[in-house]
């Protein structure tokens, strides 16, 4: 966990790696109560019997699912001491590099893309987190997130 001080110390860190999160399980269970809360229940994603004869040979997360997971990875990898409040504002370009099988290690990489004063008291700040998924090279996901940030 990185903990940064002032919010205003990111202006010297744009470009930098700032943390990298902790390594999170993506379990079948994880993966069958994204498909009853979302109402995507694709075979590929909740059918371990006939995922086994897909492309994939399990199941798989959904994209969505992995990108639903970057506010944990954020929260276990970076803390703002003087940030009262935080919320998300969008997200620029997304994209879902390869399939997460079921029973897969996600972390996520996060590098500081930009930031923005905005008014009253606070900063957009946009992060490009790269998810990684344990003992691969390739990405799973990488995401631009957009978020503002109150003092």
């Amino acid at each position: 966990m990185r903990t940064i001080a002032r919010l205003a110390e990111l202006k010297s860190m744009i470009g930098e790696e700032l943390a990298l999160s902790d390594w999170v399980a993506v379990t079948q269970e994880r993966i069958n109560l994204f498909a009853e809360a979302t109402g995507d229940h694709q075979w590929i994603h909740v059918d371990p019997e006939r995922a086994a004869q897909g492309p994939f040979g399990a199941t798989i997360a959904h994209g969505f699912l992995t990108l639903s997971m970057l506010p944990l990875f954020l929260h276990n990898a970076l803390e703002f001491a003087d940030v009262k409040m935080s919320v998300n504002y969008g997200l620029n370009r997304v994209r879902f590099t390869s399939p997460v099988p079921a029973g897969s290690e996600l972390r996520g990489r996060i590098r500081l893309l930009s930031v923005e004063d905005i008014a009253p008291s606070g900063m957009q700040v946009v992060l490009e987190v790269t998810v990684e998924r344990k003992g691969t090279d390739k990405p799973v996901c990488v995401a631009e997130s957009i978020g503002r940030r109150y003092v």
